[in-house]
């Protein structure tokens, strides 16, 4: 696992994306190349958390092994230990799922 040899700093997390399903609720399978990235993943690794004004960390609201929503756009894509992997701040993670 990634967060074993990868720690991210201050307020970012590392996500992996969890994949999407291949068929439509009406049985019509998509194919690879019609596909959107998920907007959902598993959180791996966290960082120890931002500073305030003050200089105090402050913890992030997110641990590792929390499913989260988070925007189309966010995160930068990185490949870790030959797996797939996101990098983004707390602040583009939109909530937690359960």
């Amino acid at each position: 696992m990634a967060s074993t040899n990868f720690r991210p700093l201050h307020d970012r997390v590392v996500v992996r994306r969890v994949e999407s399903e291949e068929k439509t609720k009406g049985g019509i399978i998509i194919p690879d190349t019609a596909k959107e990235k998920p907007q959902e993943g598993e959180i791996v690794a966290v960082g120890s958390g931002a500073r305030d004004e003050s200089g105090k960390v402050v913890p992030l609201d997110v641990k590792a092994g929390d499913r989260i929503l988070f925007g189309k756009w966010s995160g930068t894509e990185v490949k870790i230990n030959g797996e797939d992997l996101l990098i983004m701040k707390e602040a583009d993670i939109m909530g937690v799922i359960g």
